[in-house]
């Protein structure tokens, strides 16, 4: 029983920082590739690229924080309500956490014993885990995945910055095409073997979506075809 694996308990932090890496890379590297196409010096790639990772970094972390606050909001709310009821009605909380326990498969009698036992031991727990559904591991954490989401952010959108002041300027656009396009790929096989899911199916996934932003970035990039300076 020690070496079970859940992968549920990485879900926070895991969805935030692979969502924060990945838009990291891709947009950075989305963001480079286009006004490569459009300039013949490198000055305004390295400029386009550090703003793209800062402004992205931060409004990474800012709209993660937000969303999953809002999220947090919602559960607060629903727990306060629940506080209320089970000091108002609770005979009717009781048989409406045994209904629960019937409806997944207990016998009426064993269902209310078991709501008995639950509400005597922490009414609301029991109701927040299965009435609502929120426990320790499901429950939104604004800041961890704030922070998750934009760190992650910012250590994959400087792989391509770096790479901007290395490469040829010849040979940009694809240089960062196919090194970004390693790093999806290594980022989707790391998330699914961390998350327990399909690694080809995942390396698919981020492979194509990936190609298609760059491809339509450098398009832009192309129909525009003037220096910037």
């Amino acid at each position: 029983m020690d070496n079970e694996k859940h992968y549920i308990m990485r879900g926070g932090w895991l969805r935030a920082a692979i969502l924060g890496a990945n838009d990291g890379i891709l947009s950075t590297a989305s963001l480079i590739i286009g006004v490569a196409a459009a300039s013949s010096t490198r000055e305004p790639i390295i400029l386009a690229g550090i703003a793209g990772l800062t402004a992205g970094a931060l409004s990474m972390a800012a709209g993660e924080y937000v969303s999953v606050s809002s999220q947090s909001d919602i559960e607060t709310s629903d727990l306060e309500r629940e506080k209320l009821e089970l000091l108002e009605t609770p005979k009717e909380e009781l048989r409406e956490l045994s209904k629960i326990y019937e409806g997944r498969g207990l016998d009426s009698n064993l269902a209310f014993k078991v709501a008995e036992q639950l509400t005597a031991h922490n009414a609301l727990e029991a109701h927040a885990r299965d009435e609502l559904g929120i426990n320790e591991i499901t429950q939104a954490q604004p800041l961890k995945a704030s922070l998750a989401s934009g760190a992650a952010f910012l250590v994959g959108g400087s792989l391509p910055v770096v790479l901007v002041l290395i490469a040829s300027l010849r040979w940009m656009i694809y240089i960062q095409y196919g090194f970004t396009l390693l790093l999806l790929i290594s980022l989707g096989i790391m998330a699914a073997k961390a998350g327990g899911s399909n690694v080809k199916i995942a390396v698919i996934r981020i492979t194509f979506w990936g190609t298609l932003a760059m491809g339509f970035t450098a398009l832009i990039g192309y129909l525009f075809g003037v220096n910037i300076l």
